[in-house]
């Protein structure tokens, strides 16, 4: 270490730190007090700044009202006696746009009853809009809202949810749509309000909250997916969900993603099904590349879906049942007999059987359209 170099932070990605509670502290600052479920729509204004602006515009109509008979006010006659006050306008404009219309003010000069006619007159209907438009859109608003959310609740069967919309996440994400996941069959879980928010703009139903959180995961119907791709940024983070998921779905396949080689066990343990270390793939890759670029180019390809080459899983046929591997169409690296993987070069892969699935490379489907 040079002089005046300051040694480096400790990373904080592994599990090495201390495991943050379960109910204690966000992942990120973004996140509010009530997690809530975001639809793949627009969200419209709150409901409170919704009212609060169309009140703020009745008021400027109101007063508009007011000036404008107080500008005329020689041509308005008050029964009481006296001649017409600002405050007599404000009364005036007040009963009138409201449809009251006590008639103890009322226009008797041509000009007065012209600007009734063609100038109160529309405001008065303006105004009506405004107050009953405004209770009318709030309330069919949050309806429609709390309709489409247990609709979309109901819906919600053998679906799949990602855990973090990070960089790992929105790969996964691509991924499973480009091997023909529909999106809303997609729910993405963001500690951070705007993440969820861009998911929502993609096509998909977000749910913004602490994924270690069991109401959190319960909002996405997780206990009724049947995919769980956990990708959050950190790997004890990683470890709480997945042990959270997996207590609250027995039977979904969990896929963790880890920075860190030595985390990988722990996830294991927590209930994952499959563990992915980043780190250490990046590092295998990047070896393979400087040996032979070809070769890794070949690797990016086939971990890049829709592009070049693609890895893809499929049953066996029945044409195919009794056969080689070597006598498929298309390139068989290994089968999948009940819960093994069996390499190509296995014996027990020799002979394919009718219940078996087999892993193939084969060419990238064209894109649609």
């Amino acid at each position: 270490m040079t002089n005046g170099e300051q040694p480096s932070a400790p990373d904080r990605s592994g599990l090495r730190p201390r495991l943050p509670g379960r109910r204690t502290g966000r992942s990120a600052p973004d996140v509010e007090a009530g997690d809530r479920v975001v639809l793949p729509a627009q969200q419209p204004r709150p409901p409170l700044r919704q009212v609060s602006g169309r009140l703020l515009i009745a008021l400027g109509v109101l007063v508009a009202t007011t000036v404008l008979v107080w500008l005329d006010r020689g041509g308005y006659n008050d029964n009481a006696g006296g001649g017409v006050s600002f405050l007599d306008a404000a009364y005036y404009a007040t009963v009138t746009l409201s449809t009251t219309g006590y008639g103890d003010i009322t226009p008797f000069s041509d000009s007065a009853r012209l600007t009734n006619i063609f100038v109160i007159t529309p405001l008065r209907v303006l105004f009506l809009i405004i107050l009953v438009g405004t209770t009318l859109e709030v309330l069919t608003e949050r309806t429609r809202r709390q309709w489409r959310i247990g609709r979309w609740r109901s819906a919600m069967r053998e679906h799949t949810v990602v855990i973090g919309y990070g960089t790992k996440g929105r790969s996964a994400v691509d991924t499973l749509i480009g091997q023909g996941v529909r999106r809303d069959e997609i729910v993405v879980v963001d500690p951070q309000r705007k993440v969820v928010e861009q998911a929502t703009l993609d096509g998909l139903a977000g749910v913004v909250g602490d994924a270690t959180r069991t109401d959190t995961l319960l909002r996405a119907e997780l206990p009724r997916a049947s995919r769980v791709v956990v990708a959050p940024e950190r790997d004890d983070t990683a470890a709480l969900i997945t042990l959270t998921a997996r207590q609250l779905n027995r039977g979904a396949t969990v896929v963790a993603a880890v920075r860190e080689d030595e985390n990988a066990p722990l996830l294991r343990q927590s209930g994952a099904d499959v563990v992915v270390t980043s780190s250490s793939s990046a590092g295998r890759l990047l070896g393979m590349s400087m040996l032979s670029p070809h070769a890794g180019a070949v690797m990016e390809d086939l971990l890049t879906y829709g592009t070049g080459l693609d890895v893809h899983e499929r049953p066996v046929t029945r044409a195919e049942a009794g056969h080689s591997p070597r006598e498929c169409t298309d390139l068989v690296v290994a089968v999948v007999r009940g819960r093994r993987v069996l390499n190509y070069n296995d014996p027990e892969a020799a002979t394919l059987q009718l219940t078996d699935r087999v892993i193939t490379i084969r060419p990238a489907a064209p894109p649609a359209g």
